[in-house]
């Protein structure tokens, strides 16, 4: 049989777009199965990291066989006499490696009845192309991976992220951010997606700081303040890129930090971390918090003496040297990831 050329059968772009369906090149394998006649089409993925590969098919049957790297030059394709496989039930194959890059290769194959020399000139066709997306698709794994591992280190350190425009509504945030949002009575959408803080004042602040940075893209980043206990704290930012997350109607980043815990829970984990009695940890997380010894004595309703006495079972407890060490040991310690 003649099989058409990749133009006139329209295999290329369902092969470059296959990569962002589910299951990946379902449209790529059905028209490469029809195209070529044969009762299946296959591929075979394996991806950096994977166990185990991934094999898609448009047909009824599996992938024939899993030929080892030393089996099959890459770009070169293999019949089943050339592997050793014979036929099975009349059916014949094809058979190709690909390699998109280190981290990635994939193997393509067609079975059917009377395969020739058309359907091996088909596949040495769509190699190249057949590259292309395997690059492609390594690169996106990659950032995947990437993104996973920054959202989870900056979940660890309550870090999340709410793009605004300028009427304050939310445009795009991260999951960090919506399970705030779900959670918090500091801050949550309003009508409309409007982000809407709980005081009028901080309401009225951020409202204003959204119109300046849609006003002047080159702001400086300005800070608000939220909430105490637990400390709530935000970051407003200009954006500097033509689009983001594909909407422009960004005009402000707001970027966010919440401690999950309350101060009361703040003191039982220093009890327990620490092994400091509860007032200890009451002062400790007081001086953690920037407060000065006389601050801490009066938040907490002693004399400057006692607070005294105090710290210094507290730099003990916890092997710090001043309030400086403290203050490192107690919020880039573990109870960050608390």
């Amino acid at each position: 049989m003649r099989i058409p050329n990749l133009g006139e059968v329209e295999l290329l772009v369902p092969l470059q777009e296959g990569i962002f369906e589910q299951p990946m090149w379902s449209t790529f394998l059905s028209r490469l199965k029809r195209v070529a006649g044969v009762h299946a089409a296959h591929i075979r993925l394996r991806l950096p990291g994977a166990r185990d590969e991934t094999d898609l098919s448009a047909g009824a049957d599996q992938f024939p066989r899993a030929p080892s790297d030393a089996e099959l030059r890459e770009g070169r394709v293999y019949s089943a006499e050339e592997l050793g496989s014979g036929r099975d039930a009349d059916m014949d194959m094809r058979v190709m490696r690909l390699a998109g890059s280190e981290e990635i290769e994939a193997w393509i194959a067609l079975r059917g009845e009377d395969l020739d020399a058309e359907h091996s000139r088909l596949l040495t066709a769509l190699a190249p192309y057949f590259r292309v997306a395997l690059r492609v698709l390594a690169s996106l794994e990659r950032e995947k991976a990437r993104a996973s591992f920054s959202a989870d280190a900056l979940a660890r350190m309550n870090f999340g992220w709410i793009a605004l425009d300028e009427r304050c509504r939310v445009v795009e945030s991260d999951p960090q951010a919506e399970r705030f949002l779900a959670r918090s009575r500091v801050l949550r959408r309003g009508p409309y997606d409007r982000l809407t803080p709980s005081l009028p004042e901080i309401d009225r602040q951020l409202t204003a700081l959204v119109r300046d940075c849609a006003a002047d893209p080159n702001m400086r980043p300005r800070a608000i303040n939220m909430c105490r206990d637990p400390w709530i704290e935000v970051l407003v930012s200009p954006v500097h890129l033509d689009t983001l997350v594909g909407d422009s109607r960004t005009v402000a980043m707001l970027y966010l930090r919440g401690d999950r815990s309350s101060s009361a829970d703040r003191h039982e984990q220093l009890v327990d971390l620490f092994d400091l009695t509860p007032a200890e940890a009451r002062l400790a997380w007081s001086l953690s918090q920037g407060l000065s010894i006389a601050e801490a004595a009066e938040q907490h309703g002693l004399t400057v003496e006692t607070a005294r006495y105090y710290s210094k079972k507290i730099y003990a407890k916890t092997g710090a040297r001043g309030q400086v060490d403290l203050v490192r040991n107690i919020l880039t310690g573990v109870l960050a990831l608390a």
